[in-house]
């Protein structure tokens, strides 16, 4: 497909038991199926599902319109690339065999017509220690296996409960805290060593931008629960500009 439009989208939280889970997911999978046909292809940065949990033979229930969606968009042939988030981490291949959809690692640089992005959910890259320690527990392979063997509907039940207690179901937000901010601090020092023109982060659910010490553009991603922005760039025209989900 030739297309000249890049999406970039995070923390959508499908499935997340508040602020009306139904009419969220209803309107993600209308936003994917009205993308222009200029598409290019999406990328989608992490906590695109307030919970994902692939079993071998069970998919998650709650998600089969944005799942259609993305079948859709792949077979339109837009490129759909995801990050895993924290909240989505356990993906065993349903998304890359049925959807078409690929995997990148966090971060990743991206050269989109000689416009090179990094790219990265983001809750991996600040000195948050008890984030990175949490994330070790939920990729190790053992635990993993334990967790697959119990029954889907005490698995969910489990993770569904513990997300309804996390900030997001209290309305709560992460404030940037400009050149003190663990993602702007990374970008800073990421630089360096790679030439980068922009950075796009997730994770943060506050939408913004600046610019990094050396002239980079700065972006961290909106969330779809009581917002929904998101990038497009053109790679004609080179523009990197915000956009605004929400059923005009």
């Amino acid at each position: 497909m030739s297309g000249n439009l890049h999406i970039f989208l995070s923390d959508v939280h499908l499935g997340l038991k508040a602020f009306d889970p139904v009419a969220r997911e209803r309107e993600f999978a209308r936003f994917l199926n009205n993308l222009p046909q200029e598409t290019a292809a999406l990328y989608l940065v992490g906590d695109i599902f307030d919970f994902w949990y692939e079993y071998k033979y069970v998919i998650p229930r709650g998600y089969s319109r944005t799942l259609g969606a993305l079948a859709n968009l792949s077979d339109r042939g837009v490129a759909i690339h995801f990050f895993k988030g924290n909240h989505d981490m356990w993906t065993f291949g349903f998304l890359e065999r049925e959807l078409g959809v690929n995997i990148l690692k966090d971060p990743s640089v991206v050269d989109i017509s000689g416009t090179r992005f990094c790219i990265a959910h983001g809750d991996e890259l600040g000195n948050e220690r008890g984030q990175k320690i949490l994330k070790s527990i939920f990729r190790n392979r053992f635990l993993q296996a334990c967790f697959s063997a119990l029954h889907p509907r005490v698995a969910f039940a489990i993770a569904l409960r513990w997300s309804r207690h996390n900030r997001l179901s209290k309305g709560e937000q992460f404030r940037f805290r400009g050149e003190n901010d663990p993602l702007y601090k990374f970008a800073s020092e990421f630089e360096k060593s790679c030439k980068v023109d922009h950075f796009i982060f997730g994770h943060m659910h506050t939408p913004g931008n600046t610019l990094t010490p050396g002239g980079a553009g700065f972006f961290i991603l909106g969330e779809w629960i009581h917002g929904c922005e998101y990038l497009i760039f053109n790679s004609d025209t080179r523009e990197l500009i915000w956009a605004d989900g929400r059923r005009k």
